[in-house]
């Protein structure tokens, strides 16, 4: 039905299988349109009453062609692609199949390469998930949220609670990885009906999920309610017991947490964000997406173009949507690094501070808030790795601020 990727899969080096570790190389596909915008949603997402698919799958191509130009074909393979969004599942499959196709042609594909697809519950979205398997997509990741019509409205979600337990169903029988989101700290939640809804998510779980804290980010709707004193949300004290409840449950289940927000049984893990966690190169392809990219030995910071009529327009006439590719300084490559890496239970490897800033973790760490934090149990650090305790990462700003001087 969609042309199939025309290159077949090379094997991993030694050095990216080796302990499992290696950050890989990945694509971020951006899709920046919605049906309507969630109150709680600060990510790149427009609504638009038309879209011209053609022009805009000219130019997600366009822009792929201009990234291969810049780095070259690599002795790495593609890790992972991972089409988000805005709603990726509102892209034509044959877009979908059209960008995996050329990124193909322009860098080795590793074997076992996953390709994820974001995708909203809704019964006319779920339609195309067979269409996008047999366009390459080997994942999907649903943005579920809740699982009962009453919080799914709060949400302003356009599904029903019918709909995202039918749509998990269809994808565990399209796919073989499959993953769906929920948000906790909702207003009137309490620990027993949390605890209610995570064994249900739990019955129709494969081997990944994602439970995300709700936050109020500047710029929403929920932002300006919360401003007004219309939306009240858990007490910290609350949410910490709700955030103990899903680490305790889902590990009792199976899939501990890998990170602090996202939990997998043994080898699930999503290999796209562990790439972004342990601090890899990928690129961003399509509006406002980012990328940390390493040309020439020095990493850089691309952005592209935010509002989608710019980047369109800005590709189209020069060939690619980037609107700036700064050389990231040591201080800021160092920060990210320690801020990403301590998100994973794994921890950061000595090695990677060896790599990305050529020097040991010890000259680059406050090494007085390093020593209370090992005190305080917050951090552990031993020949082989950093890495933040289940206390310290539920408590990972304070612990950064200690530790970057």
């Amino acid at each position: 039905m969609f042309p199939a990727l025309t290159q077949t899969p090379v094997e991993m080096s030694p050095a990216e299988t080796a302990a499992g570790e290696e950050a890989g190389f990945a694509l971020y596909v951006h899709w920046p349109f919605c049906l309507s915008k969630c109150p709680y949603c600060d990510f790149n997402s427009h609504v638009r009453e038309t879209v011209d698919q053609a022009r805009w799958r000219a130019a997600l191509l366009a822009e792929i062609d201009y990234w291969a130009s810049l780095v070259g074909r690599t002795n790495r393979a593609v890790t992972s692609v991972f089409f988000g969004g805005g709603t990726p599942s509102l892209m034509p499959p044959e877009t979908v199949a059209a960008v995996l196709d050329r990124i193909a042609g322009h860098w080795p594909m590793a074997a076992g390469v996953e390709i994820t697809l974001e995708g909203n519950p809704t019964s006319i979205e779920a339609g195309r998930y067979q269409a996008y398997r047999l366009a390459g997509v080997n994942r999907v990741s649903l943005g579920v949220q809740a699982l009962n019509d009453r919080d799914l409205k709060f949400l302003g979600r356009g599904h029903s609670a019918g709909e995202a337990i039918a749509a998990i169903a269809l994808a565990a029988r399209l796919f073989d990885r499959y993953s769906f989101d929920l948000i906790y700290a909702r207003p009137d939640q309490t620990e027993a009906g949390w605890a209610a809804e995570l064994e249900q998510a739990i019955s129709l779980a494969g081997s990944h999920l994602s439970v995300y804290q709700l936050t109020i980010e500047p710029g929403t709707a929920f932002h300006t309610a919360h401003a007004r004193g219309d939306l009240v949300v858990p007490d910290e004290d609350l949410a910490a017991a709700l955030f103990e409840l899903t680490q305790d449950r889902l590990a009792a289940a199976g899939m501990p947490g890998y990170e602090i927000s996202n939990h997998a049984r043994p080898g699930e893990a999503s290999r796209h964000n562990l790439t972004y966690w342990r601090y890899g190169d990928y690129l961003g392809i399509g509006p406002g997406a980012h990328g940390r990219l390493t040309l020439d030995g020095e990493k850089r910071a691309t952005r592209q173009f935010r509002a989608p009529e710019t980047w369109l327009t800005a590709v189209e006439a020069a060939g690619h949507g980037t609107q700036e590719m700064p050389s990231i300084p040591a201080e800021d490559r160092l920060a990210e690094l320690v801020m990403m890496g301590l998100r994973l239970a794994e921890g950061i490897p000595r090695a990677r501070f060896r790599t990305e800033l050529g020097t040991e973790l010890e000259t680059l760490l406050d090494p007085t808030g390093l020593a209370r934090l090992i005190e305080g149990g917050f951090v552990t650090l031993d020949a082989e790795r950093l890495t933040a305790t289940a206390e310290g990462r539920q408590r990972l700003n304070a612990v950064l601020g200690m530790l970057l001087r």
